[in-house]
């Protein structure tokens, strides 16, 4: 899409990534299930996709590399 993150693993070791959820917005629910299948294949499962009072299609999962993520659908607030 338009977005990019960036980040860094450090130099030598580093303790796991804890204590953040990187969290994406996407604009339909058919962009979440792709994503959501692409980064939880051998990741885990948290919170499986499914509707909320916030969002048509959320879930959160961990991916392989131990990143804890939140997606879901943009809605305008009040819809």
């Amino acid at each position: 899409g338009d977005s990019l993150i960036m980040a860094s693993d450090g130099c030598g070791e580093t303790p796991p990534i804890s204590g953040i959820s990187l969290s994406l917005t996407l604009p339909d629910e058919a962009t979440v299930d792709k994503v959501f299948a692409a980064l939880s294949e051998d990741g885990k499962v948290t919170m499986p996709l499914a509707k909320t009072f916030w969002s048509p299609r959320f879930g959160m999962l961990e991916d392989k590399f131990g990143v804890s993520w939140m997606l879901g659908v943009w809605t305008p607030c009040g819809e």
